[in-house]
């Protein structure tokens, strides 16, 4: 008579201090990631009369209404340099909706998925990772529109261009590095939820994303680089507009950042611990 095994115990224990992103765990689970991006992307437009058709609809109608209370401000045409207004209100406005996007679901986005995180083991921080890659899909949506409005005002990309993956990579560490904070932050305080539209709000007016810098006063704008968001919508018109390399507002911001990022993971694993107890209760 063969003996059975004896039955093993496997303790799940979350990951502390700097102990970052685990990945080959990550990596393990990279279907129930693909499947939470691929539900957020389909759950978004379900029901819409029009659809993915709204990722064009809502720059173009916020273009429009910049265009008519801001444009003609002479004091925005003397700082943008000739460009377009549409087509520079629309080249900062495409990388704040991704990142107003993702700090949004992001936040909720473990308490929209509250009965998964109680139930089945996974590494949680999956969750608002999933947010970040779904938006992904707006955002190359309205990188075509950008490219239509480009060829529309005859605008020819410059070689600045090559440098583009620079301010991506910037945003993609900005937004995945606060919707860390707040995913963790609301499931403790669900004032987070309610602090989040107005968060949003103020934060896109202390970022030029409507203006340019040069309408803050030179002896302040070293601090727009502590809004990693500066960095992100200058570095996108540098690459794509030709606009004046942003330099060490590029720099500060990467650091800053990259801070933001490697916390967030910090913090959001010190966390992980309560996050069944929280959501749970």
């Amino acid at each position: 008579m063969i003996a059975e095994p004896e039955p093993t115990t496997r303790f799940i224990r979350p990951a502390r201090g700097l102990q970052f992103l685990d990945l080959g765990e990550m990596l393990h689970y990279r279907e129930l990631l693909a499947y939470l991006a691929l539900r957020d992307v389909q759950v978004r437009y379900k029901q819409t009369a029009i659809g993915v058709l709204w990722v064009v609809l809502q720059p173009a109608l916020l273009v429009g209404a910049f265009w008519v209370f801001f444009g003609r401000l002479s004091g925005i045409y003397e700082g943008i340099g000739g460009t377009p207004y549409p087509l520079f209100a629309l080249t900062g406005l495409l990388p704040w909706q991704y990142f107003a996007r993702v700090l949004s679901d992001s936040g909720s986005s473990l308490v929209t998925n509250q009965r998964l995180v109680t139930r089945v083991y996974f590494p949680r921080i999956i969750v608002p990772i999933s947010t970040a890659v779904a938006a992904l899909v707006d955002f190359a949506i309205g990188l075509l529109l950008l490219v239509v409005v480009m060829i529309w005002y005859g605008v020819a990309p410059r070689v600045a261009l090559l440098a583009l993956p620079l301010p991506l990579l910037l945003l993609l560490l900005t937004s995945l590095g606060f919707g860390f904070w707040l995913a963790a932050l609301n499931t403790e305080y669900r004032d987070v939820m309610y602090a989040m539209p107005f968060l949003v709000q103020f934060w896109m007016f202390v970022t030029p994303v409507v203006y340019p810098v040069t309408l803050v006063p030179e002896r302040y704008r070293w601090l727009l680089g502590l809004n990693p968001m500066a960095g992100v919508t200058e570095g996108f018109r540098w690459c794509l507009l030709g606009a004046p390399a942003p330099g060490s507002l590029l720099w500060t911001s990467f650091v800053v950042a990259s801070a933001v990022f490697m916390s967030g993971i910090a913090w959001f694993r010190s966390r992980e611990r309560v996050f069944v107890d929280m959501l749970g209760g």
